[in-house]
């Protein structure tokens, strides 16, 4: 309830201001604009987004300028957007962690995904991936259950760091399974990768992109997909819920945000041009071969979309213990 409030008042201040910001959103932009991404550079949302915001330059007529302001588990760039002027020339790539699993890992950041923050649009989306060694039993989510309850002192799941969507679906399914598991957090899908190869770990979710040419070569095994579809690179790969595990699944999003105050017209603005960006043919031909899709909302359903995945995963952390380390 008091989630649906916080909404309902920053839709109405954001529809408010708009009367008055108009003057400034024609004017909108005049000079560069920064875009704070918090990873380093050559990642898979970096390699996206790139393309992405060069497109909305040219419709803007002013640069975008990548400032790859990686650490902290996004928690910098986080930092820096929200204490930046909300005049549009800040913009932030943001995910599902830093904006719904951070603040309530590090509460002492004083960072609400909510209050501190104007989302424009989510651009990409994609599904976590269950992955097992090549050498291992496990053909499918019925066979790792069993080998769950049959291996003494249980399974060991790795996963890109505390508090990622590797830890929380791992978390998740340790729950359903009710057998022990051992969590292995790792600094990022490739080392955990490399531990799946070597048979350091039992099983890995983790993202297409990170595994697809391991798999490819027979170096591991993908046994389901923790989304909410069949992916086309994997057709005969069933998602967790046609496998028996409904509600396991866990999609990783990336979108762009602003300071919060960013005046409407100029929210406006940079959601028509960032999602005619995303939809253009030359966008959908660098995410469609890493299992990613395009996904485009409205600022306000982009709001109700973080405000809920905050709600689920903080219930999963929450129950799970997670914290950090």
């Amino acid at each position: 309830m008091k989630t649906s409030i916080v909404l309902a008042c920053a839709a109405a201040a954001w529809f408010a201001a708009a009367p008055a910001a108009s003057a400034q959103g024609d004017s909108y932009p005049s000079r560069p604009v920064t875009l704070l991404v918090p990873f380093p550079p050559g990642g898979s949302a970096d390699v996206v987004i790139r393309p992405v915001a060069a497109k909305v330059a040219d419709a803007l007529k002013q640069p975008i300028v990548i400032d790859n302001r990686s650490g902290g588990g996004g928690n910098i760039a986080a930092q820096a957007t929200k204490s930046a002027a909300p005049d549009g020339y800040t913009l932030f790539l943001t995910n599902m962690g830093v904006m719904s699993v951070n603040p309530v890992l590090s509460p002492e950041l004083n960072l609400d995904p909510v209050r501190d923050f104007q989302p424009i649009t989510p651009i990409i989306i994609f599904p976590h991936i269950l992955v097992v060694p090549a050498e291992s039993p496990v053909k499918t989510v019925a066979d790792l259950v069993a080998h769950a309850k049959s291996k003494p002192g249980g399974l060991s799941f790795g996963s890109q760091g505390v508090g990622s969507g590797g830890q929380i679906l791992g978390e998740m399914f340790k729950a359903r399974v009710g057998a022990p598991m051992v969590h292995v957090p790792y600094r990022g899908a490739a080392p955990a990768a490399t531990d799946i190869v070597a048979g350091r770990l039992d099983f890995l979710f983790t993202s297409y992109i990170s595994i697809s040419e391991l798999a490819k070569g027979g170096k591991l095994r993908i046994v389901a997909i923790g989304g909410k579809k069949r992916i086309d690179a994997e057709p005969n790969v069933p998602t967790m819920a046609e496998a028996g595990f409904s509600g396991l699944d866990l999609e990783m999003w990336h979108g762009m945000v602003a300071p919060a105050g960013t005046p409407a017209p100029i929210v406006k603005r940079l959601h028509d041009e960032f999602a005619k960006a995303a939809r253009d043919p030359d966008i959908t031909r660098i995410v469609k071969p890493q299992a990613t899709d395009v996904l485009i909302t409205s600022p306000e359903d982009f709001s109700k979309m973080i405000a809920s995945d905050t709600a689920r995963l903080s219930k999963v952390i929450r129950e799970a213990g997670i914290k950090l380390q």
